[in-house]
């Protein structure tokens, strides 16, 4: 297991460490269609429909801010949405726990060997920056053993807007590394134009990999540094993934 997932940090470079931080969905894994099925089944239960959930474009929102997407377009008040989403998380983040089938589930292109690479260096922290409630990102990482690798990261609870998260992520990796962490040196990556967003959002870079439900052309006109067909090309990128 990383040192930073135990709760610490190896002492960085003078000029400061590295943050990069992991989309999940499309970026690093992929569940299939079970998430929705499993995601329909908790909103059908908790709010008593799934709202228009067929064709919904779910990449790079946060799971609170589907629900209140979803329940609003089915004519349900907002304030009702915000009312029961507690409930309808645990539901659902229990229901993911039992039912998410590995077998249905694959990893992306060149993540185990990046994953292993990059955390051996000393000068990184690796985080999550998410859409998915923590227990259910912890369920999705822990099934495909990815999960030891981020001890840290910000989730989409309580946040409606993906840009919400950037700074969560940043505050946490600076109390893991007790010292400051340049925007410069900050890196998010991710798979959707609300991935690429966000980060412009903050005046961070951002790597766009091309695994999800968006092209590599979106993924350039949103404004992404760098955008990789998967991330077995991410030795290319200038930054971190190209130094020894």
């Amino acid at each position: 297991m990383s040192s930073v997932a135990e709760g610490t940090v190896p002492e960085a470079a003078a000029e400061g460490p590295w943050l990069v931080l992991f989309d999940i969905d499309g970026t690093l894994l992929s569940c299939g269609p079970q998430i929705r099925a499993i995601f329909g089944s908790a909103l059908e239960e908790v709010y008593g429909t799934t709202g228009p959930m067929e064709g919904y474009d779910f990449a790079g929102r946060t799971d609170h801010g589907i629900v209140l997407d979803l329940m609003t377009a089915a004519g349900l008040e907002r304030r009702r949405g915000l009312e029961r989403i507690a409930g309808f998380g645990e539901l659902a983040v229990g229901r993911l726990a039992a039912r998410l089938d590995a077998a249905e589930m694959r990893l992306m292109p060149g993540v185990p060997d990046l994953l292993r690479g990059v955390n051996r260096r000393a000068d990184v922290l690796l985080g999550l920056l998410t859409g998915n409630f923590e227990r259910g990102a912890r369920v999705k990482l822990g099934r495909v053993g990815l999960d030891e690798y981020f001890g840290f990261g910000a989730f989409g609870d309580g946040a409606v807007d993906r840009s919400e998260l950037p700074p969560r992520a940043i505050e946490l990796a600076r109390g893991l590394a007790r010292r400051s962490i340049a925007r410069e040196r900050v890196l998010v990556i991710g798979d959707s134009v609300l991935d690429v967003r966000c980060a412009r959002d903050h005046g961070l870079r951002s790597i766009a990999v091309a695994t999800g439900f968006t092209s590599r052309r979106e993924l350039r006109e949103a404004g992404a540094h760098h955008v990789l067909d998967d991330l077995l090309d991410a030795g290319r990128c200038s930054e971190v993934f190209a130094r020894p």
